[in-house]
């Protein structure tokens, strides 16, 4: 008995690390850094920009908006592959939901709480210039 629990002892860090390695999953589906943003609104209407997004938490971010001259906040929730955004527009609530496809880009559909349509967007990651900073954490 005394030999099975200090074999137990001895894998129990082991088995922590790989579980704190599997906790961290959820932020791994993004990365920080600007996005590329290609959408068509619910009237139909294509539109492009960027987003900045920004880790602030094990699975919580903050994203940036610019189409045009418009800009919109929000704050993002990563679950493995699925990225969910709640936002504003004129002070009316929206929700994204994104899916993280293998080349690193976001698929998803939006809508402003209320509306009956949905709009569609993709977020592709913009490569940092060498020797560029790293996104703030």
């Amino acid at each position: 008995m005394m030999k099975r629990m200090m074999m137990a002892a001895r894998w129990l860090p082991m088995v922590a690390v790989a579980g704190l390695s599997l906790a961290a999953a959820p932020a791994q589906a993004q990365r920080n850094g600007l996005y590329e943003v290609n959408g068509v609104s619910p009237e139909g209407t294509a539109y492009n920009g960027t987003m900045i997004m920004q880790q602030v938490g094990l699975a919580s971010w903050r994203v940036a908006w610019q189409v045009g001259e418009a800009r919109f906040e929000g704050y993002a929730m990563s679950a493995g592959p699925s990225f969910a955004i709640g936002f504003t527009v004129a002070e009316r609530p929206g929700i994204a939901i994104f899916q993280r496809a293998d080349d690193g880009s976001l698929n998803g559909q939006w809508t402003i709480v209320g509306s009956s349509g949905i709009g569609t967007e993709t977020l592709t990651p913009r490569d940092r210039p060498s020797g560029a900073p790293a996104a703030p954490r």
